[in-house]
Protein backbone atom coordinates (compact mmCIF):
# COMPACT_ATOMS: atom_id res chain seq x y z
CA UNK A 1 0.00 0.00 0.00
CA UNK A 2 1.25 3.32 -0.72
CA UNK A 3 0.81 6.00 2.35
CA UNK A 4 1.82 9.45 2.61
CA UNK A 5 2.49 10.59 6.28
CA UNK A 6 2.56 14.61 6.83
CA UNK A 7 4.41 15.02 9.84
CA UNK A 8 7.82 13.58 11.07
CA UNK A 9 7.35 14.12 14.91
CA UNK A 10 6.37 11.37 17.25
CA UNK A 11 3.42 9.35 15.91
CA UNK A 12 4.54 10.28 12.05
CA UNK A 13 8.07 8.65 12.90
CA UNK A 14 6.09 5.66 14.99
CA UNK A 15 4.16 5.18 11.68
CA UNK A 16 6.90 5.24 9.07
CA UNK A 17 8.63 2.81 11.03
CA UNK A 18 5.70 0.30 11.54
CA UNK A 19 4.35 0.73 8.17
CA UNK A 20 8.08 0.22 6.00
CA UNK A 21 8.49 -2.58 8.04
CA UNK A 22 5.83 -4.24 6.80
CA UNK A 23 6.22 -3.60 3.44
CA UNK A 24 4.47 -0.39 2.35
CA UNK A 25 5.43 2.27 0.88
CA UNK A 26 5.81 5.51 2.83
CA UNK A 27 6.08 9.00 1.45
CA UNK A 28 6.71 11.29 4.86
CA UNK A 29 7.19 15.47 4.89
CA UNK A 30 7.98 17.98 7.16
CA UNK A 31 7.46 21.42 7.16
CA UNK A 32 10.79 21.90 6.74
CA UNK A 33 11.77 20.15 3.78
CA UNK A 34 13.05 16.75 2.30
CA UNK A 35 16.37 17.50 3.19
CA UNK A 36 15.86 17.91 6.98
CA UNK A 37 14.67 14.32 6.70
CA UNK A 38 17.45 11.94 5.63
CA UNK A 39 18.27 10.57 9.37
CA UNK A 40 14.45 9.69 9.84
CA UNK A 41 14.72 7.97 6.14
CA UNK A 42 18.01 5.84 6.87
CA UNK A 43 15.94 4.86 10.33
CA UNK A 44 12.61 3.97 8.72
CA UNK A 45 12.96 3.55 5.35
CA UNK A 46 10.24 6.18 4.70
CA UNK A 47 11.18 8.55 1.88
CA UNK A 48 11.35 12.68 2.07
CA UNK A 49 9.14 14.04 0.15
CA UNK A 50 7.18 17.87 0.11
CA UNK A 51 3.69 17.86 1.47
CA UNK A 52 1.81 17.80 -1.55
CA UNK A 53 4.04 15.08 -2.99
CA UNK A 54 3.20 13.04 0.60
CA UNK A 55 -0.43 14.01 0.03
CA UNK A 56 -0.18 12.91 -3.97
CA UNK A 57 1.30 9.40 -3.15
CA UNK A 58 -1.11 8.00 -0.37
CA UNK A 59 -4.09 5.21 -0.89
CA UNK A 60 -4.13 6.25 2.49
CA UNK A 61 -3.10 9.49 4.03
CA UNK A 62 -2.07 10.34 7.64
CA UNK A 63 -1.62 14.09 8.99
CA UNK A 64 0.05 14.40 11.89
CA UNK A 65 1.26 17.79 12.76
CA UNK A 66 0.94 20.24 15.97
CA UNK A 67 -2.96 21.18 16.15
CA UNK A 68 -1.86 25.05 15.56
CA UNK A 69 -0.42 24.39 12.16
CA UNK A 70 -3.15 23.14 10.96
CA UNK A 71 -3.81 26.39 8.94
CA UNK A 72 -0.81 26.95 7.95
CA UNK A 73 -1.10 23.71 5.27
CA UNK A 74 -1.06 24.95 2.02
CA UNK A 75 -5.02 25.19 0.65
CA UNK A 76 -4.16 23.17 -2.53
CA UNK A 77 -2.23 20.30 -0.41
CA UNK A 78 -4.97 17.52 -1.07
CA UNK A 79 -5.90 19.03 -4.64
CA UNK A 80 -6.03 15.98 -7.24
CA UNK A 81 -6.46 13.52 -4.63
CA UNK A 82 -9.59 10.93 -4.98
CA UNK A 83 -12.17 11.78 -2.58
CA UNK A 84 -12.17 8.20 -1.71
CA UNK A 85 -8.80 8.45 -0.15
CA UNK A 86 -8.96 8.78 3.45
CA UNK A 87 -7.34 10.99 5.22
CA UNK A 88 -5.99 10.46 9.30
CA UNK A 89 -5.71 12.77 11.83
CA UNK A 90 -3.98 12.30 15.04
CA UNK A 91 -4.06 15.52 16.69
CA UNK A 92 -4.45 16.14 20.01
CA UNK A 93 -5.13 19.90 21.63
CA UNK A 94 -2.52 20.95 24.04
CA UNK A 95 -3.80 24.86 24.81
CA UNK A 96 -0.72 25.08 27.75
CA UNK A 97 2.25 23.44 26.16
CA UNK A 98 2.03 24.32 22.59
CA UNK A 99 -1.58 25.11 20.89
CA UNK A 100 -2.70 28.82 23.18
CA UNK A 101 -6.37 28.34 23.35
CA UNK A 102 -8.77 27.81 20.39
CA UNK A 103 -12.22 29.03 21.14
CA UNK A 104 -14.09 26.62 19.40
CA UNK A 105 -12.58 23.87 21.66
CA UNK A 106 -12.76 25.51 24.52
CA UNK A 107 -16.50 26.21 24.03
CA UNK A 108 -17.10 22.07 22.83
CA UNK A 109 -19.03 23.13 20.39
CA UNK A 110 -16.13 21.32 18.11
CA UNK A 111 -14.38 17.99 18.13
CA UNK A 112 -10.25 18.49 17.51
CA UNK A 113 -11.03 16.68 14.34
CA UNK A 114 -14.24 18.14 13.33
CA UNK A 115 -12.11 21.60 13.34
CA UNK A 116 -9.12 19.79 11.78
CA UNK A 117 -11.44 18.92 9.38
CA UNK A 118 -13.19 22.37 8.43
CA UNK A 119 -9.47 23.54 8.14
CA UNK A 120 -8.23 20.86 5.90
CA UNK A 121 -11.36 20.91 3.51
CA UNK A 122 -11.74 16.93 3.43
CA UNK A 123 -13.31 14.45 5.56
CA UNK A 124 -10.58 13.06 8.50
CA UNK A 125 -10.63 9.90 10.22
CA UNK A 126 -9.65 10.20 13.98
CA UNK A 127 -6.36 7.75 15.66
CA UNK A 128 -3.28 7.35 16.95
CA UNK A 129 -3.95 10.48 18.82
CA UNK A 130 -4.50 8.02 21.89
CA UNK A 131 -1.65 6.30 22.17
CA UNK A 132 1.86 6.91 23.29
CA UNK A 133 4.20 6.79 20.18
CA UNK A 134 6.83 4.24 21.70
CA UNK A 135 3.53 1.74 22.31
CA UNK A 136 2.73 2.44 18.70
CA UNK A 137 5.86 1.34 17.23
CA UNK A 138 6.64 -1.16 19.75
CA UNK A 139 3.24 -2.97 21.25
CA UNK A 140 1.54 -4.12 18.01
CA UNK A 141 0.55 -7.68 18.36
CA UNK A 142 -1.11 -10.43 16.34
CA UNK A 143 -5.00 -10.66 16.39
CA UNK A 144 -6.15 -12.72 18.97
CA UNK A 145 -3.40 -11.84 21.27
CA UNK A 146 -4.71 -11.70 24.96
CA UNK A 147 -4.74 -8.09 25.96
CA UNK A 148 -3.98 -6.77 22.85
CA UNK A 149 -3.99 -3.06 22.97
CA UNK A 150 -7.39 -1.57 20.89
CA UNK A 151 -7.84 1.84 18.97
CA UNK A 152 -10.47 3.73 18.89
CA UNK A 153 -11.51 5.06 15.05
CA UNK A 154 -13.52 7.99 14.67
CA UNK A 155 -15.37 9.21 11.45
CA UNK A 156 -18.46 9.93 9.00
CA UNK A 157 -16.93 8.40 5.97
CA UNK A 158 -17.75 4.60 6.75
CA UNK A 159 -15.83 3.02 3.69
CA UNK A 160 -13.01 5.63 4.87
CA UNK A 161 -12.89 4.41 8.29
CA UNK A 162 -12.91 0.27 7.57
CA UNK A 163 -10.13 1.32 4.92
CA UNK A 164 -8.83 3.39 8.26
CA UNK A 165 -9.65 0.25 10.72
CA UNK A 166 -7.80 -1.95 8.55
CA UNK A 167 -4.48 -0.62 8.61
CA UNK A 168 -4.48 -0.19 12.25
CA UNK A 169 -5.27 -4.36 12.28
CA UNK A 170 -2.34 -4.67 9.99
CA UNK A 171 -0.37 -3.00 13.07
CA UNK A 172 -1.46 -4.95 15.52
CA UNK A 173 -4.04 -3.28 17.47
CA UNK A 174 -7.99 -4.14 18.07
CA UNK A 175 -9.88 -1.11 15.78
CA UNK A 176 -12.95 -0.20 18.15
CA UNK A 177 -15.57 1.87 16.21
CA UNK A 178 -16.21 5.60 18.29
CA UNK A 179 -18.77 6.24 15.99
CA UNK A 180 -19.31 9.58 14.35
CA UNK A 181 -16.04 12.49 14.18
CA UNK A 182 -18.98 14.77 16.69
CA UNK A 183 -18.19 11.22 19.29
CA UNK A 184 -14.18 11.93 18.96
CA UNK A 185 -14.48 13.85 21.89
CA UNK A 186 -14.29 9.81 23.54
CA UNK A 187 -10.88 9.77 22.73
CA UNK A 188 -9.18 13.06 23.42
CA UNK A 189 -6.81 13.80 26.19
CA UNK A 190 -8.62 14.37 29.50
CA UNK A 191 -10.55 11.54 29.07
CA UNK A 192 -9.87 7.88 30.38
CA UNK A 193 -8.69 6.39 27.13
CA UNK A 194 -6.15 8.39 26.69
CA UNK A 195 -2.81 6.32 26.93
CA UNK A 196 -4.24 3.90 28.78
CA UNK A 197 -3.90 0.88 26.32
CA UNK A 198 -7.35 -0.58 26.70
CA UNK A 199 -7.89 -4.05 25.35
CA UNK A 200 -11.01 -3.88 23.03
CA UNK A 201 -13.89 -5.09 25.53
CA UNK A 202 -13.01 -2.60 28.00
CA UNK A 203 -12.45 -0.13 25.44
CA UNK A 204 -15.66 -0.43 24.19
CA UNK A 205 -17.53 -0.89 26.93
CA UNK A 206 -15.64 2.68 28.70
CA UNK A 207 -17.28 4.50 25.32
CA UNK A 208 -20.32 3.82 25.76
CA UNK A 209 -20.74 4.64 29.35
CA UNK A 210 -19.93 7.92 28.20
CA UNK A 211 -22.88 8.42 25.61
CA UNK A 212 -23.13 9.90 22.27
CA UNK A 213 -23.32 13.85 23.64
CA UNK A 214 -21.11 15.37 25.58
CA UNK A 215 -22.64 16.97 28.39
CA UNK A 216 -21.58 20.45 29.88
CA UNK A 217 -20.30 18.57 32.38
CA UNK A 218 -18.20 15.85 30.79
CA UNK A 219 -16.75 19.07 28.72
CA UNK A 220 -15.53 20.86 32.09
CA UNK A 221 -14.45 17.96 32.99
CA UNK A 222 -12.85 17.21 30.05
CA UNK A 223 -10.67 20.82 29.88
CA UNK A 224 -9.77 20.37 33.98
CA UNK A 225 -7.99 16.95 33.49
CA UNK A 226 -6.21 18.32 30.37
CA UNK A 227 -4.74 21.17 31.92
CA UNK A 228 -4.01 19.14 35.04
CA UNK A 229 -1.79 16.39 32.47
CA UNK A 230 -0.50 19.14 30.88
CA UNK A 231 1.16 20.71 33.95
CA UNK A 232 2.20 17.22 34.89
CA UNK A 233 3.77 17.21 31.57
CA UNK A 234 5.54 20.42 32.46
CA UNK A 235 6.93 19.84 35.16
CA UNK A 236 8.49 16.46 33.96
CA UNK A 237 9.92 18.23 31.28
CA UNK A 238 8.10 16.64 28.19
CA UNK A 239 8.34 18.50 25.28
CA UNK A 240 5.71 18.22 22.55
CA UNK A 241 5.88 17.94 18.68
Amino acid sequence: MNIGIIGAGHIGSALAVRLTSLGHSVYIANSRGPETLTALAQKTGAIPVTAREAARHGEIIVVTIPLKNIPDLPNDLFAGVPADVPVIDTSNYYPLLRDGQLPELESGDLTESEWVQQHLGRPVVKVFNNIYAAHLEQKGQPAGTPGRISLPVAGDDAAAKQKVMALVEMLGFDAVDNGSLHESWRQQPGTPSYGADMPAAELQQHLASLGTQRTPEQHAQYLANQNAAEKQMEAQGIKLK
